[in-house]
């Protein structure tokens, strides 16, 4: 998908003059020119195998090009001249595509490395950072503190899942409990649909502790299902909306990570954009965006791409 656009560009600057390269009298009269075509075809080839890693080149259409006009009087080049040239001109097209294809590969390997760096730096900055130091506080008005996130995130909870929803409510007061208990748990038959809408219901009403545990929940028991993408985003967004932008950035990168292709991969590179900036790294925040326009600039929606210009002009990202 990254490499359309170069796949593309290659072919309709070097199928036409590759055509044009057909074994002729006059080239084999030039063992020289022979030679070059036979090294530009292995060039060629090397290109196409960067371009396409993973099946058939797609055919370019093709137009040849028209014969220059001469001037009466004006000798006609030989044909061995005429195919010199084109080489020439082929080899310079090869050495600039070739070059671009590289330069690209490149920035999208630092890209990857950039990701994987800062995924570790947080990974092991919340596993220091004790539960204790952030309790959960009621506060009147029913808007809400955030409460531990150790739990949320903590990989041997995966072995308890029992205390993960209890510090949504340990602390809480009798009429946050109450609250709490009038959402209604949707029961239609659809056990992942159903956990995901309840999910919903918590975030919906601003109970973020409690939708964080629901969404965390969710995924692990259904992230390979249709809703895994939807959770797994939402999931992010509770915790950004409860002033937890490390927990947030680490769940929209998962997301888009393990569901590229996920109906909200989009929304969590958009919304990973946000949480950057809010832990203070714009530079981070623009390679997002460029990754977000370069894989779903085509597809992206009126609201996605807002945010993202917005997210851009905050971050000061050079365009």
């Amino acid at each position: 998908m990254r490499y359309a656009f170069f796949a593309t560009t290659a072919l309709a600057l070097v199928a036409p003059a590759l055509l044009g390269l057909a074994p002729s009298a006059a080239a084999q009269q030039n063992p020289s020119v022979d030679v070059r075509v036979d090294r530009l075809e292995k060039e060629m080839r090397a290109v196409q195998r960067k371009v396409f890693p993973a099946g058939t080149p797609v055919e370019a259409e093709i137009t040849r090009p028209t014969a220059p006009v001469v001037a009466p009087g004006t000798p006609a080049s030989t044909p061995v001249a005429d195919l010199t040239a084109r080489v020439g001109a082929l080899e310079s097209q090869l050495a600039s595509i070739t070059g671009q294809v590289e330069e690209n590969s490149y920035k999208l390997k630092q890209l990857e490395e950039a990701f994987t760096k800062y995924k570790a730096e947080n990974e092991a900055r919340l596993q220091a950072d004790p539960p204790a130091v952030r309790p959960t506080v009621p506060v009147a008005g029913g808007v809400d503190v955030p409460a531990p996130s150790k739990p949320a995130v903590s990989k041997p909870a995966a072995a308890k899942p029992a205390p993960a929803a209890a510090p949504a409510t340990a602390g809480a007061s009798e009429a946050r409990k109450t609250a709490v208990a009038a959402i209604e748990k949707p029961d239609s038959g659809d056990a992942a649909a159903d956990a995901y809408s309840y999910g919903f219901r918590l975030w919906d009403a601003k109970f973020y502790p409690e939708a964080q545990a629901q969404l965390k929940a969710t995924v692990d028991k259904y992230g390979d299902s249709s809703v895994g993408s939807r959770a797994a985003n939402l999931l992010g967004r509770a915790y950004l909306d409860d002033g937890k932008p490390a927990l947030a950035s680490v769940a929209f990168y998962e997301n888009y990570q393990k569901r590229p292709r996920g109906e909200r991969a989009a929304d969590s590179l958009a919304y990973l954009g946000e949480a950057l900036i809010q832990l203070k790294k714009p530079a981070d925040a623009c390679k997002v965006y460029a990754e977000l326009e370069q894989v779903y600039g085509a597809t992206l929606s009126s609201g996605l791409r807002g945010m993202m210009d917005k997210g851009r002009t905050k971050a000061k990202c050079s365009v």
